[in-house]
C-alpha cells in the first residue's frame, strides 16, 4: 500500500475526473502491448497522474496517497508517503506544473517494490477533517529496464527477446536430427496478465499465509519458484497435468498444443481445474507465458540427452537383456531431450557470482521441499558444481553431467557392463536466437568442454557435495542401488559398430538401415547379432515392439561387413506413438571378448507443410493465408481438423475441418486473417488427425501499423 502526502489542496475533496495518462504511462514503461484497459505499470520508474477538480485548492491543505495490495496491506504491501518526500517504504510523489482546478503528480514506486494489483488512495486533511478518494487500480510488474531491479538486462535487444517477444521456438527431437517447434507464448493477449496474477494467489504458499506470500512477491527468486510450482497440477490446482503414457483421450495429446494462450485461459475459466495434458515443452512454454507477462526476462532451454537420475549418485543405469530388451531395474533415464526454463535476475542469496540465467523446470519430477518445484538454480553454480547451493543445483548438475552406464542382464546373479557408443549427457543445450529463429548452443554456460581438466575437476567437487563416496555410491540413498560400481569398467570390445539410414525416413514410408561391423584385431570372429526396433517416447521408454532380427556375422582378420535391414511401414504403422520415435538396438556378442551394444534413434519426419501470405499484413486490415499439405499415407484419411494460431493475428484459435484427403492427395485451404497488432508475427498451423500425428509448419510475417 502506498501513501502520498501533498500540501496545496482543496476542502472538500471533490475529484471530477481521475487521469491515469494510460498512453503516455503504457509506452514509457513498455505495457503498450497488453490487451487491457487496465494502468500497467513497471517498478522502479515513475508515472503521471491528473486530478481534474470540482473544487479550488487551498494552500493549507495536506494530501496523502495510499497504494496498496494484498488481502491484507501490511508494511511490505502499503506505503505511505509525502509530497517532495521519500517515504519509508521508498515511494514518492511530486508535483508537476498544474492548470486551474487540475493536479498533476508523478509517482515513483522503488525498484524493490512488491509486484501485483494495487489500489490507489487519496487522503486530504483539511483543518481537522480528513476525507479520502479511491483514485482507481493500477498493476505493477517487474522492470528489466530499471538499472536497480533484480531482474534488470542492459541489452535492449534481449529485453525485446526475452521480455516483450509473445512467439518463439522450442527445439527438440535428437541431438543428431534437431527440429524447430513454433510456440505462442501469447504473454500480452486478453485475460493473461489476470490470469498470471491469478496463478500467483492459488499457490499453496497464498493459501496458508496470503500476507507473507503476497509481501515476498517483491523477490524475482520467490515468484519464480511459485511459478514452477504452479504451473504443474501435482500439488493442488496448478495449471497443467502431465501425463507419459496410456491415452490422452480424456484430454488433449501434448503434441497438440501450439501455444500457452489457449491453456491458460482453459484453466481460469474452468474455474481454476488443470489442464490436461502436458510434457516437458508444455510447461516451459506456459512457464515463459507467465514469467514474461510479470516482467522477468524468460527463455525456453532445451537439454539433448537430459539425465534424470533419480538418487543423484551422477550416474544413470540402464538394464537390458541379450535381446535387447529395456528392463526397467532402475528408476533412472535417459530422454531425448528435455525442456526448462532460464530466467534473468540477480542472486542476493547467493551473492553476486551467481548472478544471471537460473534454471526453472515445472516439469513435475521430483518433490524439492515437499512439492514438485525446481530451481531457479544458478547456471554458475550448476557450471562450478556448487551443488551445495539453492535450489536443486543437484537435479540440474545432474540432468547435465551424469554418466550413462548400460548393463546386460543374464540372470538375477550375472550382469555384465556392457560397451556402447557413450550417450553423452547433456549435449547441444538449445535455446532460440535473440531477434531470429536460428538456434543458439549455451552448453558452455552449463559446462566446461567434456573431458577438459577443469570439467572432471568440477564433477569430483559435485560428487564431494554430494556424499558420493566414489562415483556410483552414495553414502546416503533414498532408495537401495541394485547393486552398481563404476568400479567394474566394461571391457572394450574387438569390434566397433555403427547404424546408418540409408534415407531420410518419412512417415509412411518404409525406413532403410545398414549395420556396418568392423574387426579391430586380426583374429578371425563369429558374431550374433540381435536387431530389435522399439516405438519409443521421447523419453526414450519403450512403448512397441517393432522389429527383431537375428543374424550370425562371420568376419575376417580386420574385415568390415555391412547388414542392410528395413522395417516396413506395414510393421511399424500401428505400433508408432505420436512422438514419431523409433529406437533401433544391435546387440553384437563374441563367443570370447566383449559384447558391444549399438544404438540409433530415428525421428520420423513430417510430409511437407506450406504456408503463404496472400498479400501484405497490415493491422486492421484482412489478408488471406493458403496453406498446402498432403496426406503421407496409401490409405483414405477423414475427419482431419487444420488449426491455426498466432498472436496478433487470431484472437482466437482458428479451426477448419478437411473432410476427407485421398492417399497421397495434396489439398489446399485459404482462410483470412486480420491482424491486430504490428510488428513481426508467427502464424502456426497445424494438421491434426487420428490416422496420424499433427503435421505443424509456421511462417514469420511483418505487420505494418494501420494506415
Amino acid at each position: 500500500m502506498v501513501l502520498i502526502n501533498m500540501s496545496c489542496v482543496f476542502l472538500a475533496l471533490k475529484i471530477g475526473k481521475v487521469n491515469w495518462q494510460s498512453k503516455l504511462n503504457k509506452a514509457a514503461h513498455h505495457t503498450s502491448d497488453y490487451s487491457s484497459t487496465e494502468v500497467i505499470l513497471r517498478r522502479g520508474q515513475p508515472f503521471n497522474i491528473s486530478l481534474n477538480l470540482k473544487t479550488t485548492v487551498q494552500s493549507w491543505d495536506n494530501f496523502t496517497f495510499i497504494a496498496s495490495t494484498g488481502p491484507s496491506p501490511s508494511q511490505q504491501t502499503k506505503a505511505i508517503f509525502t509530497l517532495s518526500e521519500e517515504g519509508a517504504s521508498g515511494w514518492s510523489a511530486t508535483q508537476e506544473p498544474s492548470e486551474p482546478r487540475c493536479l498533476n503528480f508523478t509517482i515513483l514506486s522503488p525498484a524493490d517494490a512488491v509486484i501485483g494489483r494495487y489500489k490507489l488512495k487519496l487522503q486530504v486533511l483539511a483543518g481537522n477533517k480528513v476525507s479520502s478518494k479511491v483514485l482507481g487500480q493500477f498493476v505493477l510488474l517487474f522492470n528489466p529496464w530499471c538499472p536497480d531491479d533484480d531482474v534488470y538486462m542492459a541489452d535492449e535487444k534481449e529485453r525485446q527477446e526475452y521480455v516483450l517477444n509473445d512467439s518463439g521456438i522450442i527445439f527438440q527431437g535428437l541431438e543428431k536430427d534437431i527440429q524447430q517447434e513454433a510456440w505462442n507464448y501469447g504473454q500480452f493477449e486478453e485475460d493473461i496478465l489476470d490470469i498470471s496474477l491469478a496463478i500467483l494467489d492459488r499457490s499453496l504458499n497464498h493459501r496458508e499465509d496470503p500476507a507473507v506470500d503476497v509481501s515476498n512477491r517483491n523477490s524475482p527468486v520467490y515468484v519464480s519458484r511459485v511459478i514452477s510450482a504452479m504451473v504443474n497440477s501435482n500439488d493442488e490446482k496448478g495449471v497443467v497435468e502431465g501425463k507419459w503414457s496410456g491415452k490422452y483421450r480424456s484430454g488433449t495429446n501434448p503434441l497438440r498444443w501450439s501455444g500457452s494462450v489457449t491453456i491458460l485461459r482453459k484453466w481460469y475459466r474452468a474455474r481454476y481445474r488443470p489442464v490436461r495434458y502436458g510434457q516437458c515443452w508444455v510447461f516451459a512454454g506456459v512457464t515463459c507465458t507467465v514469467l514474461r507477462c510479470l516482467g522477468i526476462p524468460t527463455r525456453v532451454i532445451t537439454n539433448f540427452n537430459s539425465a534424470h537420475d533419480k538418487n543423484l549418485n551422477l550416474s544413470v543405469d540402464k538394464y537390458i537383456d541379450m535381446s535387447g530388451n529395456t528392463l526397467h531395474l532402475s528408476e533412472d533415464s535417459v530422454w531425448n531431450f528435455h525442456v526448462w526454463n532460464e530466467s534473468w535476475f540477480v542472486r542476493r542469496d547467493l551473492g553476486s557470482f551467481y548472478d544471471g540465467w537460473q534454471v526453472l523446470d515445472a516439469t513435475p519430477q521430483e518433490k524439492s521441499k515437499g512439492i514438485y518445484q525446481c530451481g531457479p538454480a544458478s547456471t554458475r553454480a550448476i557450471k562450478e558444481g556448487d551443488v551445495n547451493l539453492d535450489y536443486d543445483s543437484p537435479f540440474v548438475f545432474a540432468a547435465v553431467n551424469a554418466d550413462c552406464v548400460t548393463w546386460i542382464r543374464y540372470s538375477k546373479k550375472r550382469k555384465e557392463r556392457i560397451y556402447s557408443n557413450t550417450r553423452k549427457i547433456g549435449k547441444f543445450i538449445s535455446t532460440k536466437a535473440v531477434g531470429t529463429n536460428s538456434r543458439v548452443d549455451v552448453t558452455d554456460n552449463y559446462k566446461y568442454p567434456e573431458g577438459s581438466l577443469k570439467e572432471r575437476q568440477v564433477y569430483k567437487k559435485a560428487l564431494k557435495l554430494l556424499g558420493v563416496r566414489r562415483p556410483g555410491k552414495r553414502t546416503k540413498i533414498p532408495r537401495p542401488r541394485r547393486g552398481f560400481s563404476r568400479a567394474q569398467p566394461a571391457q572394450t570390445p574387438s569390434i566397433s559398430g555403427k547404424l546408418l539410414l540409408d534415407a531420410s525416413p518419412v512417415i509412411g514410408q518404409d525406413i532403410l538401415l545398414t549395420l556396418t561391423l568392423r574387426n579391430l584385431i586380426s583374429d578371425f570372429k563369429t558374431i550374433k547379432v540381435k536387431l530389435k526396433a522399439s516405438a519409443i517416447l521421447y523419453t526414450r521408454r519403450p512403448k512397441a515392439e517393432i522389429l527383431q532380427l537375428h543374424r550370425s556375422i562371420k568376419l575376417g582378420s580386420e574385415e568390415v561387413k555391412e547388414i542392410s535391414f528395413k522395417i516396413p511401414y506395414s510393421q511399424y504403422k500401428n505400433s508408432l506413438m505420436d512422438d514419431r520415435k523409433i529406437l533401433v538396438t544391435a546387440v553384437c556378442q563374441i563367443k570370447q571378448g566383449a559384447s558391444l551394444l549399438v544404438e540409433k534413434d530415428i525421428v520420423l519426419q513430417d510430409p511437407f507443410l506450406t504456408i503463404k501470405v496472400l498479400g501484405p499484413a497490415v493491422v486492421h486490415r484482412p489478408v488471406n493465408v493458403e496453406v498446402t499439405f498432403s496426406n503421407p499415407l496409401s490409405d483414405v484419411v477423414t475427419d482431419c481438423v487444420l488449426r491455426a494460431e498466432g498472436s496478433g493475428l487470431l484472437k482466437e484459435q482458428l479451426r477448419i475441418h478437411v473432410e476427407r484427403m485421398a492417399p497421397m492427395e495434396t489439398s489446399t485451404v485459404q482462410f483470412e486473417i486480420i491482424p491486430y497488432r504490428s510488428g513481426t508475427r508467427q502464424l502456426q498451423v497445424d494438421l491434426v488427425c487420428t490416422h496420424f500425428s499433427d503435421i505443424k509448419g509456421f511462417v514469420m510475417l511483418d505487420v505494418a501499423p494501420a494506415q
